[in-house]
């Protein structure tokens, strides 16, 4: 089976898209780790289909590099809104779905993809560190030395506890730098150390609100470039109103042999 797909990355976490509107692709879990795969494949961080949905947009299927379909993924959901864009589905703003539920995204006058993420009602302490859900569970470390950081070892260190073995968790080390945080994140699913990580910079940055209430937007940097997070913060473990904000770019168009 030969199929077209499209590359995207949003600040270096890139992705295999295929556009689903005929409802034609199933992949199996093999395919989707084949065409991930940075050697024998295409490569990428993972793969999203585009699917139609009565009532929405579009509907966002996602998967990890391993193969799995996996809980959302904020840099996946901001390239494919630019990949609907880019196909013709030209919006003023759009709806669409996806594994947690309904979110809303719109793209500004400077190409930024802007994406709204579920609300945040619950942030547990552990040890001086953070654990959320930003659509996607992720543990959030202070450091003090990100760029000496080991994010491979000590990120699979947390992710492989006893406490996070069966389901795994996104593990987010983050620094505050001047006015803004650098955030590197090690990814279940890929099982390595991503160039960036939307709901893992969503949650870094909503753990490292500098307003006590009220409007918050907090910038950030990644290895893989700057984003963005503004929301309301009500108190220390309920924020609204998340948005996502950076650049989603499309990188090349090709086609691939799929064998079952």
């Amino acid at each position: 089976m030969k199929i077209t797909f499209y590359k995207y990355h949003g600040t270096g976490n890139d992705f295999v898209i295929i556009d689903n509107r005929n409802d034609e692709v199933e992949l199996t879990r093999k395919q989707v780790k084949f065409l991930c795969d940075r050697r024998f494949g295409i490569g990428a961080d993972g793969l999203m289909l585009l699917n139609t949905k009565p009532g929405y947009d579009f509907e966002m299927k996602y998967y990890n590099s391993d193969g799995r379909e996996s809980t959302m993924c904020g840099n996946g959901g901001r390239c494919l809104v630019k990949f609907a864009y880019d196909i013709g589905i030209r919006k003023s703003d759009y709806k669409f779905i996806a594994i947690d539920g309904d979110h809303e995204a719109d793209i500004d006058d400077d190409g930024w993809v802007n994406l709204k993420m579920v609300d945040v009602d619950k942030i547990e302490e552990r040890w001086g560190d953070s654990i959320l859900n930003t659509g996607s569970p992720h543990y959030v470390k202070p450091v003090n030395d990100i760029r000496g950081l080991n994010v491979y070892n000590e990120g699979r260190d947390i992710r492989y506890s006893k406490s996070f073995e069966k389901e795994g968790i996104n593990v987010n080390f983050v620094q505050q730098e001047d006015d803004h945080i650098f955030v590197r994140t090690y990814e279940r699913g890929v099982e390595d150390e991503t160039l960036s990580c939307g709901t893992g910079v969503t949650a870094a940055a909503i753990v490292s609100a500098h307003n006590d209430r009220g409007f918050n937007r907090v910038e950030v940097e990644t290895l893989g470039g700057k984003l963005a997070v503004e929301f309301d913060k009500h108190d220390d473990e309920h924020f609204t109103n998340i948005w996502l904000c950076g650049p989603a770019t499309f990188v090349f168009k090709g086609e691939i042999e799929l064998n079952d």
